[in-house]
């Protein structure tokens, strides 16, 4: 899923005398790295059929989104007299989301024509243009897509959450600009954070029917409360909640959360879990809220050493192009294609996609973003352009399968058919 990262260790040097406010985007909260770790862990084995709550990582993955966002929004509104640069924001999201999610869109295209079945690369060709639009999920909701028993015949049926992403990030900042100017803005982004959230919880409440429950589970509107109360913990009225808490009780805190998400993530079942969507998720987004602002308050504790050990960071560094890659990899790399099954299969499985990961982001994701000067301004936005019309041409070009091929003419059946 799309994360901000938190500052470069250049940032760390250069930030302020310690604050009793925690302010996430001025300081790198190791924790929260790992956490994207476990995040992206879960959702990984939760396709590949090893652990049924593993879907709540992307969950995670959005409050974490909303807490990180917004206060990186937040600091730049304090700097500036509680104004955005909203162009030089986007900006950043395009570099740091965009160019991935390009190579992956074209390079699953490819694989698909080449080793997929007709059917794949069908609802590949349908799906694409709209991932690329960032409203996959409105598309998939249109299409009656029901997620949790058709998404293995949709290559790109994961980057649903993506798009909730950015259609966050498209507003989010726009109701900043409104409600963090003058004085209390502080106060005025907590409490459309909360009204947000709450208003999202009861769409979701309303909006759920027992027989497909992929209109709630996948719309920007009942999705939303999870990315708000991420961002209502990055508030300072928030903060200073938490900041009433000593180190040992946030720290005991942390323990009590991550246990009880832990818990949580065990028992729930997708949606054979009645309470899921009329407060489960809500309950799980608040949960997650309040440990990354434990988390930010005492990062050295023993929950925060736990999430802080390298291989979880290191794993959380790559979060985003795992995310992207490991759906595409699990579909082609069927039980019959590899001839495996079981625990061999999941480790091949794994193994491609973390390898996949791990070259996007040497070889796409931090060119772009931290040394091509070209990626930024104009000739950015000229690049930007020229990827996604190489892509419509892409599209284009691969030719419609031909699914009926083969198939028997049933009217030819009868009597009379011959």
């Amino acid at each position: 899923m799309p994360l901000p990262p938190t500052p470069s260790p250049a940032h760390r040097r250069a930030r302020a005398a310690p604050s009793p406010v925690p302010r996430p985007s001025r300081r790198h909260i190791a924790p929260l790295d790992g956490l994207r770790g476990v995040a992206v862990l879960g959702v990984l084995f939760f396709h590949a059929g090893h652990f049924d709550g593993g879907f709540l990582g992307v969950d995670l993955f959005f409050v974490l989104s909303g807490f990180l966002i917004t206060g990186l929004l937040l600091t730049e509104t304090r700097a500036r007299d509680g104004r955005i640069d909203l162009l030089a924001f986007w900006g950043r999201r395009a570099r740091r989301l965009l160019p991935a999610l390009a190579v992956v869109l074209a390079g699953t295209l490819l694989l698909v024509w080449a080793l997929g079945p007709p059917n794949l690369l069908r609802y590949a060709l349908d799906d694409g243009p709209w991932v690329a639009a960032n409203l996959a999920n409105w598309h998939f909701v249109a299409d009656r897509v029901g997620y949790w028993d058709s998404a293995g015949t949709r290559v790109f049926s994961h980057l649903w959450s993506i798009a909730v992403e950015e259609q966050f990030y498209v507003v989010w900042p726009l109701v900043l600009c409104l409600s963090a100017r003058g004085r209390g803005g502080g106060r005025r982004v907590a409490a459309v954070a909360a009204a947000g959230a709450a208003a999202s919880l009861v769409l979701m409440v309303v909006l759920t029917t027992p027989a497909d429950t992929t209109r709630v589970y996948e719309g920007t509107d009942t999705r939303a409360f999870s990315l708000l109360l991420g961002a209502l913990a990055a508030t300072e009225p928030a903060a200073r909640l938490v900041s009433r808490l000593g180190e040992r009780a946030a720290g005991r805190w942390s323990l009590v959360l991550a246990a009880g998400i832990g818990a949580y993530w065990i028992t729930a079942d997708g949606q054979n879990s009645p309470s899921l969507f009329r407060g489960g998720l809500f309950l799980h987004a608040l949960a997650a809220a309040l440990l990354i602002a434990c988390l930010a308050r005492a990062p050295r504790t023993p929950a925060g050493r736990f999430l802080a050990a390298a291989p979880l960071r290191r794993l959380g560094t790559v979060s985003y192009s795992l995310y992207l890659w490991h759906w595409p990899v699990y579909l082609l790399l069927s039980e019959e294609r590899l001839g495996l099954e079981g625990a061999p299969r999941t480790a091949v499985l794994l193994a491609v996609s973390v390898a996949l990961a791990v070259l996007s982001k040497v070889l796409v994701e931090d060119p772009v973003r931290f040394r091509g000067r070209w990626a930024k301004g104009r000739t950015g936005a000229v690049a930007l352009v020229a990827a996604f019309a190489a892509l419509a041409a892409l599209w284009t070009a691969v030719p419609q399968p031909r699914t009926g091929e083969g198939s028997v003419d049933v009217t030819r059946l009868g009597p009379g058919g011959g």
